[in-house]
């Protein structure tokens, strides 16, 4: 574990390097001791692939005694209670004017366009953690056949929902954003909803399966999406 300074008022936890999930476990591991331990004058803390950057109140808890503090943290300690992740169901209509790069990327690998919605409806993503736009997940486990260059000149815009690649990462834009990513389907599910009590769909640590439909099936659940009548199916997550 290192601890560095974070501009004046947070503090950069590394755990390790690179997109690995047992270093993300540790991550998991400690912001969970974080919830747990109620340290005056921190203000929040985010998760990322293998840190946790943690923001804190200089006049009521000092750089030197929150690292103290962190330091002196139990990480071995059974009392944290143990993690049981969600999977989301979530359907995607791949290909066609809502998948513009699923052909070039079935020809970078020469593979079918079947063969890569097969492959890439076919694992269980684990969210590593949710930013770049509000409620957009950052999801590992994409089958090495799959991973591609991003664009050499990114699009100024793609619509929400649009599902893509990026390097050996695969997301959920959930807003109209410019995008790098080669952009495979489009889902009909609502990732961020500003007015709702708890704006975002997915959180850190639980896991994303999708599943491909047709059109006809993606404009049914697009309406009763809008009319708040349809309902993700999820389930826990088996242990590994």
């Amino acid at each position: 574990m290192d601890i560095q300074p974070l501009g004046d008022a947070a503090i950069l936890i590394s755990f390790g390097e690179g997109i690995n999930k047992t270093i993300y476990q540790r991550v998991q591991h400690f912001t969970s001791m974080l919830q747990l331990a109620h340290i005056p004058g921190i203000i929040e803390w985010v998760p990322a692939y293998h840190s946790v950057a943690i923001y804190y109140r200089p006049e009521i808890i000092s750089y030197k005694k929150l690292v103290e503090t962190v330091e002196r943290m139990d990480y071995d300690s059974q009392s944290v209670e143990s993690f049981q992740p969600i999977v989301y169901e979530i359907p995607v209509y791949y290909g066609g004017e809502s998948g513009q790069d699923l052909p070039y990327i079935a020809q970078y690998h020469k593979i079918s366009e079947e063969k890569v919605i097969s492959l890439h409806s076919d694992k269980e993503y684990l969210i590593y953690m949710v930013g770049f736009v509000p409620g957009f997940p950052y999801l590992g486990g994409l089958a090495p056949q799959l991973a591609i260059p991003r664009l050499e000149h990114p699009r100024p815009r793609v619509p929400a929902g649009s599902v893509g690649i990026g390097g050996d990462q695969t997301g959920i834009y959930p807003s109209e954003v410019p995008s790098g990513w080669r952009i495979i389907g489009r889902t009909p599910i609502k990732l961020f909803e500003v007015d709702n009590p708890s704006p975002f769909l997915f959180s850190a640590g639980n896991y994303i399966k999708f599943f491909p439909i047709d059109w006809h099936e993606y404009l049914r659940i697009k309406n009763l999406v809008d009319e708040k009548e349809y309902s993700i199916t999820k389930y826990v997550k088996e242990e590994e």
